[in-house]
């Protein structure tokens, strides 16, 4: 039977007019948690998605496994990054299994995927080596230019999923809020949050305004301390 992950394999194929905004996400968040992080030798590493963090990070750590469950995104991602030297693991996360204990985990953009998000969260836990550190990066709901969307009436529902999640295969948006809920619930609290990308405009709209990348640059640097105001949340959570 094919598996239903490999479904949202497109969204990973570099074709699609969101890659604007998941190129500066994904490029900004690893390096932000390289800079919290800089003692730590091992990195689990929750799902490969467009592959820009499994090759940042693959360069910094000693030992660093990737979880993901479809074989189609591996293979893209292989075929991508060919000299990637991270050892990807082809599991659920709900199945993974393993005695090792990891001075980093990372779950970047994939509790908006999951089913049961404060079920992962709890698992992972005992994967974490003493004093380890997780962080965990999420889709926001109430990013800036979302919630001008909502004030001129052109969104009537800042939850509302797009075309575009339904592709990427979301299942939800977070809010600081929710998010520090579902932290709670899973057994840890939330020990630093930060923002991810402060975006003012449609994506449409920032793509046709040609932004140097200093600017792109500047809306990352301030975006750090608005995390209610970006397109993602970054918290590390402790137990």
């Amino acid at each position: 039977m094919k598996n239903a992950l490999d479904q949202h394999v497109r969204a990973y194929e570099g074709e699609l007019q969101y890659d604007f905004d998941n190129e500066i996400l994904l490029n900004w968040y690893p390096k932000r948690i390289l800079k919290h992080t800089q003692n730590c030798k091992s990195l689990l590493e929750l799902g490969l998605g467009h592959g820009y963090t499994t090759t940042i990070f693959s360069k910094q750590f000693t030992k660093h496994v990737v979880l993901d469950g479809s074989n189609a995104i591996i293979q893209n991602f292989r075929s991508k990054y060919p000299d990637c030297k991270a050892e990807i693991v082809e599991t659920y996360f709900e199945k993974f299994e393993s005695e090792e204990k990891f001075d980093l985990i990372v779950m970047g953009f994939i509790l908006e995927h999951v089913d049961n998000p404060v079920e992962i969260l709890k698992h992972f836990k005992q994967f974490l080596a003493p004093k380890g550190r997780m962080f965990i990066a999420v889709p926001n709901a109430e990013v800036l230019n979302r919630r001008l969307g909502h004030a001129a009436g052109l969104l009537n529902d800042m939850q509302e999923l797009s075309e575009n999640d339904h592709i990427l295969g979301h299942q939800r948006y977070y809010t600081v809020e929710t998010l520090t809920e579902d932290v709670i619930a899973a057994g840890y609290e939330v020990a630093m949050v930060e923002g991810i990308y402060l975006k003012p405009l449609a994506t449409s709209q920032m793509i046709s305004l040609n932004f140097d990348k200093k600017v792109i640059d500047a809306f990352c640097e301030v975006g750090i301390a608005y995390p209610e105001l970006c397109c993602g949340i970054l918290a590390e959570i402790k137990a």
